[in-house]
């Protein structure tokens, strides 16, 4: 398990196939679901699928991709966090979900500020981007206080939703 990023609380780690059963609980909860949106996880295999052709095969081709975070204290996952790099927007885009109970508690910050850091010094990427959901408020206020601010309204695809968008220059 290759550790990517620490914080004072946090590790920051590829996911491996051995993270599935967080991997299906995290992206099978109502909350993700709600605001980020099916990935077709239902299941052990679905999530092991997932891990391998999402965050590995970004891995892979482009140095980066969504890692997990887990307690540094306790090993336990809590949520990811990283870097997408989507064909349809111009630069790499920061992305993070948390399961609820872990919520309230400073993690996504924590987390989201080492990530911006580590694009915008160590990747050297001249801009990092985010997208959210218009009305998720709680990401809205993290991405501005990592520094984000919105640019505009964006459609990732003809049938998507509109999106805010969010970006920051190093």
């Amino acid at each position: 398990m290759a550790l990517i990023l620490q914080t004072e609380r946090l590790n920051l780690r590829e996911i491996t196939e051995l993270d599935a059963p967080f991997i299906l609980e995290l992206l099978t909860d109502p909350s993700f679901l709600e605001n980020i949106g099916d990935r077709g996880v239902s299941d052990l295999d679905s999530a092991l699928n997932y891990i391998r052709t999402s965050p590995g095969d970004s891995y892979a081709r482009n140095g980066y991709g969504l890692w997990l975070v887990e307690l540094k204290d306790s090993g336990i996952p809590v949520g990811t966090c990283g870097l997408i790099r989507r064909d349809t927007l111009p630069a790499a885009d920061i992305g993070y979900a948390f399961l609820p109970r872990y919520w309230g508690r400073g993690y996504a910050v924590e987390a989201c500020q080492a990530v911006r850091d580590h694009a915008l010094r160590a990747l050297a990427m001249p801009q990092l981007l985010a997208i959210v959901a218009p009305g998720n408020e709680a990401s809205i206020k993290v991405l501005e206080r990592i520094g984000l601010r919105y640019r505009e309204m964006v459609q990732l695809g003809a049938d998507a939703e509109q999106l805010k968008l969010y970006a920051l220059e190093a």
